[in-house]
């Protein structure tokens, strides 16, 4: 895990932080405000910024080549890119530019976080079931509609108050997190997967020996930073054919079949732990970050909550008790 901050109400040391830090940038005017503070936290395959600007500062972008969505909080941040004036306020959480397009624009006394990924994993994560051809690219910048918003902000805001500041070390917890906001990103925001039909070879090749094949490599391997593509690649099909094989025969998905595999690991090491254990740090080892969420899922799969399981038993407890 890496952090950097920045702190600093000098406007030269702002604008050659930025334009480092992200892309060619500079202040406009003599704001009066000059504060300008920069919070980054990063691990493998993410990173997510907090970013505090009392004035206007202006962009011009080259090519990213991430994924990067941006939630505002206060002020505003206008996209100029092609000429058009696209405002984005308060409450708000879009695609700031394609991956590949560079893009201009003005961050207006605004406080807002970026998180950016590869685009990479928006394949990895799709539900090529859909019958993707080619990578999976978004087509719009902002979401579908409102409740979208919110899920894609509140994605945001979870891995930065919670993945990124507790996981530490743990790179399965990161990894399962990144991989869930690029598959919210999927259905948040409008992508080429809309409107496609079933693709003739994956149809065939979603058969019960792929099935098996791909349930042998998750239950071998689940306690590893692995998704669908490493799930297909080992069952010897496309990421199509593993998803076609799971909803035929199986009537779910390889990434919902892998969390009841690690859901099973983590409840075999909660059984068999001993006293210097936690829910919390047995709960992360299997990629579940969020103590919580971890405890309402176990709980409705076992019927007890996992401190039972790890300091007493698992028969559950009755009201009377």
């Amino acid at each position: 895990m890496e952090t950097l901050r920045f702190d600093s109400d000098d406007l030269e040391q702002t604008e050659a932080f930025m334009s480092r830090a992200y892309t060619p940038m500079r202040i406009s005017g003599s704001p009066r405000d000059t504060r300008a503070t920069v919070v980054r936290s990063a691990a493998e395959g993410i990173s997510l910024d907090e970013l505090s600007l009392g004035y206007t500062m202006a962009y011009d972008a080259g090519v990213l080549n991430r994924v990067t969505l941006l939630t505002i909080h206060s002020g505003s941040v206008v996209d100029t890119t092609g000429g058009r004036e696209e405002v984005y306020g308060p409450g708000e959480t879009f695609l700031i530019t394609q991956p590949d397009e560079p893009y201009t624009g003005e961050v207006r006394a605004a406080r807002y976080t970026v998180a950016m990924f590869d685009p990479a994993l928006l394949t990895e994560v799709a539900d090529l079931g859909a019958g993707s051809r080619g990578p999976v690219r978004i087509t719009g910048n902002r979401a579908v509609d409102a409740a979208a918003n919110r899920r894609l902000g509140a994605t945001l805001a979870y891995l930065r108050d919670n993945v990124l500041t507790t996981a530490e070390d743990n790179s399965l917890v990161v990894a399962t997190a990144v991989r869930h906001l690029a598959a919210v990103t999927l259905h948040s925001l409008p992508t080429t997967l809309s409107g496609e039909q079933p693709h003739r070879l994956d149809s065939r090749d979603a058969n019960s020996d792929t099935l098996r094949r791909a349930m042998t490599y998750i239950d071998e391997n689940a306690h590893r930073d692995i998704g669908l593509k490493e799930i297909a690649a080992a069952s010897f099909v496309t990421p199509r054919a593993a998803q076609y094989a799971f909803s035929r025969h199986a009537g779910t998905t390889p990434l919902g079949y892998l969390r009841r595999v690690r859901l099973a690991g983590a409840h075999a090491a909660l059984r068999a732990a001993g006293p210097e254990a936690s829910v919390t740090s047995v709960a992360a080892t299997w990629g579940f970050p969020h103590p919580g969420r971890f405890a309402a899922v176990y709980r409705s799969v076992y019927g007890v909550p996992p401190s039972t399981t790890l300091y007493g038993s698992d028969i559950p407890t009755t009201a009377a008790d």
